[in-house]
């Protein structure tokens, strides 16, 4: 199966896309790669979905990518006596650590680090900022605030804090367990992680983890964009968790942040997707609204490595359209005649190693000589990552006898990947490049293609040859 696009798309499977005739149902119509909410999902749940999607993966015969999303902290307000109370802007309202039930002048917040950090001129927002609060009196056991805006709070309504730094990590007891769970599967390739602010969040989940899965930080709080580059220094790639930054962010500041994480995954070359209702309407629609069309090229025209479906997929009435409406959205962009002078005026500059500066010129090369591929032989990845940071006009094939890399590598731009013997000499490897290049659709014979991999064969981060090839009548190296 040939995708005609380079950006992914990630669906989110919920209860209107379990089953595993949807799944194959919404690979089909174009998902590369999907996700597993663990807010909803039960470990039983879990494991039924990626035994489904492996079904899928082995009646398809392509890699597919699973995301598990780890819940992250839930903050939230306790309960009222009556459910809700009507606020005035202006008024004073006390969040507290007495769990009595609440009225019209306080309520219990059961989350000591809250009542301990927030400091007077700190902002509170509740109900994804439907109520504004500002604290005046801060001291540790409760927060006496002003009414800013709003005039409606009820019971377990969630709490944004943009202005403050909680002394509290990113898992959860709960994250805790349901990583463990994920992981003894062994068969889940990217974690993503909720509520980070500091590079220090990504530090338990290394030492957990050790390598088995990709860890994909959710960028959704103002601080956590105020260290940007030494979280994704830590991380292996990044989302762009709109929905939670546009309640602690101005929206109409988000736009620009979006950009501004983009452009730091793309120089860094780590995959970045882009989330949160980008085809919102199609929950309940057969089509999209414009706005959502052109939300949806703008990060295609970015060079977002991944744009992802939420509820769309995973509860709304309309799932396989919504993805074959993102898939045509994105090729349709990838084909405008403005597309490629944007994606290579964003071009990050190589940085001074031999991967990049072979990366580099693999992609000069492929677009002088028109050839028909750019073939990378990777065990790691690294190698693909590389690939796929010079953006190339060409299609780039990841070649690896490693499935999970195979896997990891779904979420990446332009990234075609097919599980395969290693090579055993250079012969084999360029005769084993030309036969996939002409097996998969991407080129026929007297098509050239250009080959990179690590010299001696096999080594890991070791990419340092490049071999011009072209694909003779029997499908192999014209030699």
């Amino acid at each position: 199966m040939r995708r005609n696009r380079k950006v992914k798309i990630l669906a989110t499977l919920g209860p209107a896309s379990s089953e595993e005739e949807m799944i194959q149902k919404l690979h089909e119509a174009g998902a590369d790669l999907f996700r597993i909410n663990m807010s909803h999902a039960s470990h039983d749940l879990m494991r039924t979905l990626i035994q489904r999607i492996r079904s899928v993966e082995a009646r398809c015969g392509r890699p597919i990518g699973i995301l598990a999303d780890l819940q992250g902290p839930k903050l939230r307000v306790g309960k009222f006596a009556e459910g809700k109370v009507d606020l005035k802007p202006g008024q004073t309202f006390t969040l507290d650590n007495n769990d009595a039930p609440g009225d019209n002048s306080r309520v219990f917040l059961p989350h000591p680090e809250i009542l301990e950090s927030v400091q007077p001129g700190h902002r509170l927002l509740i109900d994804d900022g439907k109520l504004c609060l500002r604290a005046e009196k801060c001291d540790g056991k409760s927060i006496v605030a002003t009414v800013v805006s709003g005039t409606k709070i009820s019971d377990r309504k969630g709490v944004s804090l943009p202005d403050t730094l909680l002394g509290v990590g990113a898992l959860t007891e709960k994250d805790r367990i349901d990583l463990d769970a994920v992981l003894a599967t062994n068969e889940v390739d990217w974690v993503a992680l909720s509520f980070i602010q500091r590079p220090e969040d990504l530090t338990e989940v290394r030492k957990i983890s050790r390598g088995r899965v990709g860890l994909m930080s959710k960028i959704e709080k103002p601080q956590a964009v105020e260290r940007i580059e030494e979280i994704l220094e830590l991380s292996d790639a990044l989302m762009v968790a709109r929905g939670d930054l546009g309640v602690e962010m101005p929206l109409e500041a988000v736009p620009g942040i979006q950009k501004q994480l983009i452009r730091a995954c793309r120089r860094s070359g780590k995959p970045v997707v882009v989330a949160t209702q980008m085809l919102e309407s199609m929950i309940s629609a057969p089509v999209p609204t414009r706005a959502e069309v052109s939300d949806v090229a703008t990060a295609v025209f970015e060079g977002a490595d991944a744009v992802m479906l939420s509820a769309e997929s995973a509860s709304g009435d309309y799932p396989v359209e919504a993805v074959s409406m993102m898939a045509s959205i994105a090729g349709t962009i990838e084909r405008e005649p403005h597309y490629s002078g944007i994606i290579y005026a964003q071009r990050a500059q190589p940085e001074a190693t031999g991967a990049d500066a072979i990366s580099l010129a693999a992609r000069q090369i492929a677009e002088t000589l028109k050839l028909a591929a750019i073939v990378c032989y990777t065990s790691s990845g690294t190698t693909g990552l590389r690939a796929s940071r010079e953006r190339p006009q060409v299609p780039i094939l990841a070649l690896s006898p490693i499935i999970q890399t195979a896997r990891r590598l779904s979420v990446v731009w332009g990234m075609h990947c097919v599980v395969t013997h290693d090579a055993t000499d250079l012969d084999d490897m360029v005769n084993n490049a030309c036969r996939i290049v002409a097996e998969e659709g991407f080129g026929m014979p007297g098509d050239r293609i250009i080959i990179s991999a690590g010299v001696p064969l096999g080594t890991p981060g070791a990419t340092n040859m490049l071999r011009l090839a072209y694909i003779g009548s029997d499908g192999q190296s014209g030699v």
